[in-house]
């Protein structure tokens, strides 16, 4: 099997100040896309796993990234050696935040410190994205972990999430 992916983002505004005669106009685009082809090393990955989840009120999933995932052509486990990309998106109808952390024990080390994370709203969304051949290690038992969490009590979440990464 063979993979090829890409990954963009696109901002694009009109600051617009009025003036008596006339309009001053800032325009902006600016667009980002990493390609990923199929692979294991720089500008590469040969895994993605992805689904749409929901959680309890004030519940707590942990996504194990080394072998508990399951592909969604062959029905095999997934086994992330490293993870090159993650992006989360937040159902619109959401009342809570999900939140993505690094749990204290296991976690896989996508943010800085252990317990560390960020809080997707309602319709938001967080891309992260490593192209290059390290991305970020996942350790069997060790580091493989990445908590999703609702926020709060009351109504559940949804969200959908996709990772991109390489098997060695």
């Amino acid at each position: 099997m063979s993979l090829s992916s890409r990954i963009g983002v696109q901002i694009s505004g009109n600051y617009t100040l009025p003036l008596d005669l006339a309009n001053k106009v800032c325009e902006l685009l600016r667009t980002v896309s990493v390609d990923l082809g199929s692979g294991t090393g720089a500008d590469q990955a040969d895994l993605i796993w992805h689904a749409q989840r929901t959680l309890a009120p004030s519940a707590t999933q942990d996504l194990d990234l080394a072998g508990s995932l399951t592909d969604v052509l062959t029905g095999t486990p997934v086994t992330f050696a490293r993870i090159k990309a993650v992006i989360v998106i937040a159902a619109p109808g959401n009342a809570n935040n999900v939140n993505v952390t690094r749990p204290a024990s296991n976690g896989v080390p996508l943010f800085l410190a252990a317990s560390d994370g960020i809080a997707v709203k309602p319709k938001g969304c967080f891309l992260w994205v490593a192209p290059d051949a390290a991305g970020v290690p996942v350790t069997p038992g060790t580091g493989d972990l990445l908590t999703f969490t609702n926020s709060g009590a009351g109504t559940p979440v949804t969200w959908d999430v996709v990772i991109l990464g390489a098997s060695a």
